[in-house]
């Protein structure tokens, strides 16, 4: 007969689980020292190297400080089983979806993997009036054909864009049908679909200290809820969640974008052009970046590149002043952490400039959001485009001085 002492078997098994806290918290703060991810914010931290740069996840702790949960702010939808709607070639940083190591080309293995294995129609929008059922004669809602669910209100000119028509307008944009699909997956209900492959080339920003190899992917983005167009971007993260990062290249143009209406995704040779998908294209790109990150600035500097894109009022008011206040000195924070890495550089302002948009600058949530799921979006949607390219249009003065 075997006795059991439960008081030694307690003490034993919480000395593993504690040998066990001890190591993940020592795995982590290893990650810290080795500047592969850094503190946004309380409890949110960004990865700043790999394929998942960029990513930022939240740590939850106990009473103790000690680390219980690691979570991935994806916003990614779930299945009907519960896994994440996300087919990837590869792992990234959160560990969710179904990954095929090394890809695959199979159209029909991603749609099911992706969860994007599903059709949007149109329904007529009815309503109730007098007892009786009424049409609105111009207005029609997207629905999901697997399940019913309504993404949108939409004109009745209004053609929906079809998944798998994704996969087909990306074959055809780089003249290829044994691409490997890199990664694919469902925001906000199904309503956002994304679907990513991988480039050939790859883009090194050449400076003493930094050598960031940078791996070019173009991305087709869909909105089925009518508030959103079909569009292209050439992006040098992979989609694995709502958060990524578009180049910022003076005088390239990297999206290209369509209503939904018939024949949409014929016009192939416009969005080559407007892609501007060429050796050239990341040539210019690696070249501007290492001119940045060759540049020395000065604290000044990177102030009045902020103070150009946020711009303060002599009349502004005391709130307005504040606001001003906080961003400069959230920049500023994430300013010296970039330092660190590539020194005191315009392409360390650059970071810090797009690292702020990101993952710290305020997000008003849509009623259905969270504020983080409405900073991945945005960030997924481009919302944001515009400051970047600017940001490094003016760094590029600086380079030149």
């Amino acid at each position: 007969m075997t006795i059991t002492d439960l008081n030694t078997a307690f003490a034993e098994e919480k000395a593993r689980q504690l040998d066990a806290a001890r190591a993940v918290a020592a795995r982590f703060q290893a990650r810290v020292d080795r500047g592969e991810i850094r503190m946004i914010g309380l409890n949110r931290y960004e990865v700043l190297t790999g394929w998942d740069r960029g990513e930022v996840f939240t740590v939850s702790r106990n009473t103790q400080g000690q680390i219980e949960q690691i979570i991935a702010n994806h916003g990614l939808d779930e299945r009907a089983d519960d896994t994440i709607a996300l087919y990837a070639s590869s792992p990234a940083w959160h560990g969710l979806g179904q990954i095929i190591p090394g890809g695959t080309s199979d159209i029909e293995t991603v749609l099911k993997l992706s969860g994007l294995n599903f059709n949007v129609t149109t329904v007529p929008a009815l309503y109730q009036w007098d007892g009786k059922l009424r049409q609105h004669a111009d207005q029609y809602h997207t629905v999901r054909t697997d399940t019913g669910d309504a993404l949108g209100v939409v004109g009745r000119k209004y053609q929906p864009i079809q998944n798998r028509t994704g996969f087909h307008f990306l074959q055809e944009l780089v003249g290829r049908f044994d691409v490997v699909w890199e990664s694919a997956g469902l925001l906000r209900g199904g309503k956002r679909v994304f679907i990513s492959i991988r480039l050939p080339e790859t883009v090194t920003v050449d400076a003493p200290g930094i050598a960031d190899i940078v791996v070019p992917y173009i991305a087709v983005m869909n909105d089925h809820s009518g508030k959103g167009q079909f569009q292209c971007v050439v992006t040098p993260w992979r989609p694995v969640c709502a958060n990524t990062e578009r180049f910022a290249v003076r005088d390239a143009a990297t999206r290209w974008a369509i209503r939904h209406t018939a024949g949409a995704t014929d016009q192939i040779k416009e969005a080559r052009r407007t892609l501007g998908l060429s050796i050239e294209y990341f040539k210019q790109f690696a070249d501007e970046e290492t001119a940045l990150a060759r540049t020395d600035i000065a604290i000044a500097d990177f102030h009045k590149v902020v103070a150009d894109l946020w711009p303060l009022d002599d009349d502004a008011s005391d709130k307005k002043r504040t606001n001003f206040a906080n961003r400069l000195s959230s920049l500023d924070e994430i300013f010296r952490t970039e330092t660190e890495r590539v020194g005191r550089t315009a392409y360390a302002a650059e970071r810090a400039i797009t690292g702020y948009l990101d993952h710290v600058a305020p997000r008003r949530p849509a009623q259905t959001m969270t504020e983080e799921i409405a900073r991945t979006t945005a960030a997924l949607e481009g919302a944001d485009d515009d400051q970047k390219t600017t940001a490094h249009r003016r760094l590029l003065t600086l380079t030149r001085r």
